[in-house]
């Protein structure tokens, strides 16, 4: 197993390779303006450190979201591409699943990454493996309950998700080497899509992207 994986569904631009077993080698640029010239360079800088070619790639991994559509559509327009030139598949892997792995804990709490118009993605787990509630977009004062919360999102709106809350020492984005390391873990068990868990690499959008195509012209009245 060779698992390429990557997610630029945050100011993160992170790709890991992993073989089952281990992290091989692994990039992470926290840049949130430059996802489409980060990542190929960031997969070749990775395949190269690992000394692998990208044609033994088993399978492709993308953060799936939910963020900004943008950065979002990058990591997933790749992963779709590099499986048609590949012919290895290609799975999606909620964004807010692979932070929560990466923060390693073993009691509840919640994800919250930032989902900029001062608002925050945020899902509700039992524990790094297990997500008890669909991913949502609230403004931070609606985010409920007390439980211990982490993330980038978490740490920027402390004071209105209540700082005593925040787990300072989990990471704030997600890390490719925890991507990769989930979707193998998942993979090695037979998950694959039968549940859900693995997924086809299709966005997670919780809102209509900023961008609309305009509509036609006003007529002028004389």
């Amino acid at each position: 197993m060779l698992v390429l994986a990557f997610d630029t569904a945050t100011p993160a631009v992170t790709v890991a390779l992993h073989d089952g077993d281990r992290v091989l080698a692994e990039s992470t640029t926290i840049d949130a303006r430059r996802h489409g010239e980060l990542l190929i360079p960031s997969v070749e800088r990775v395949l190269r450190e690992a000394g692998v070619r990208l044609h033994d790639v088993t399978a492709i991994v993308a953060g799936s979201g939910p963020g900004p559509y943008t950065g979002l559509r990058v990591g997933l327009m790749t992963a779709q591409a590099l499986s048609s030139t590949m012919g290895a598949p290609a799975y999606g892997v909620c964004t807010l699943d692979a932070l929560a792995y990466a923060g390693g804990l073993a009691e509840p709490f919640i994800v919250a990454t930032d989902a900029r118009r001062k608002e925050v993605f945020w899902a509700r787990y039992a524990d790094m493996r297990t997500r008890l509630s669909e991913p949502s977009v609230d403004r931070p004062e609606h985010v409920p309950g007390e439980l211990p919360l982490f993330g980038a999102g978490a740490r920027m709106y402390a004071e209105a998700l209540g700082e005593g809350r925040l787990v300072v020492d989990a990471p704030d984005y997600p890390l490719a080497g925890a991507l990769a390391a989930l979707a193998a873990e998942r993979l090695a068990a037979g998950t694959g899509t039968v549940d859900g868990v693995l997924t086809s690499p299709s966005p997670i959008y919780l809102r209509r992207p900023d961008a609309k195509v305009p509509g036609p012209p006003k007529k002028v009245t004389t």
